[in-house]
């Protein structure tokens, strides 16, 4: 019975994926991504979401999710539910076959849309591996979100504009955590 079930959650991510939310418009013309997809290392990836004090109580966004192994983990490791955007279908694709893999399709959803129009309302932590100009670009709708949210991004800071309240050193890497006041 259960492996129906997870098929059955497989299928239907895969379909919401590709389709775009119930009672969405027709998406326009799909733009060309604003950076290319770098995996972020295993030990960033627990480092990420250790920073953010990640819990099963928490909505983890992954702000460009590539393969999806920063939610899958969220929901693998801290049991946490976790939701991937990412614009890219082929890339989608891959993060639902990886949940799958990890046993957590139940906990995990992607969303196959733009990170700058992508509702971040549901979010109690947000993460990001993206160049410092896209994180600026966020800045606004990030600050605006509810207090205590917290957001860890990968490698790029908020420049002098937004001061982490924390960052952390990962096997040569930098992770910046930013609570919204």
């Amino acid at each position: 019975m259960r492996g129906r079930a997870s098929g059955t959650a497989l299928l239907t991510a895969l379909l919401v994926a590709l389709a775009g939310p119930a009672g969405a418009q027709e998406p326009g013309p799909r733009r060309a991504p604003d950076v290319i997809y770098v995996p972020t290392p295993p030990e960033v990836v627990e480092a990420m979401l250790r920073l953010a004090d990640v819990t099963p109580a928490d909505v983890v966004y992954d702000l460009g999710s590539g393969d999806g192994r920063i939610p899958i983990a969220a929901a693998q490791v801290f049991g946490a539910t976790g939701v991937g955007v990412e614009l890219d279908p082929a890339l989608i694709a891959d993060a639902i076959a990886n949940a799958a893999r990890a046993g957590v399709s139940d906990r995990v959803t992607f969303l196959n849309q733009d990170l700058f129009d992508t509702d971040l309302g549901p979010a109690t932590v947000i993460t990001l591996y993206l160049l410092r100009e896209m994180n600026l670009k966020l800045m606004p709708r990030l600050k605006a979100l509810k207090k205590g949210t917290r957001i860890v991004a990968h490698s790029f800071g908020m420049g002098t504009e937004w001061s982490p309240d924390r960052i952390e050193q990962v096997s040569g890497k930098s992770i910046f955590l930013f609570i919204v006041k």
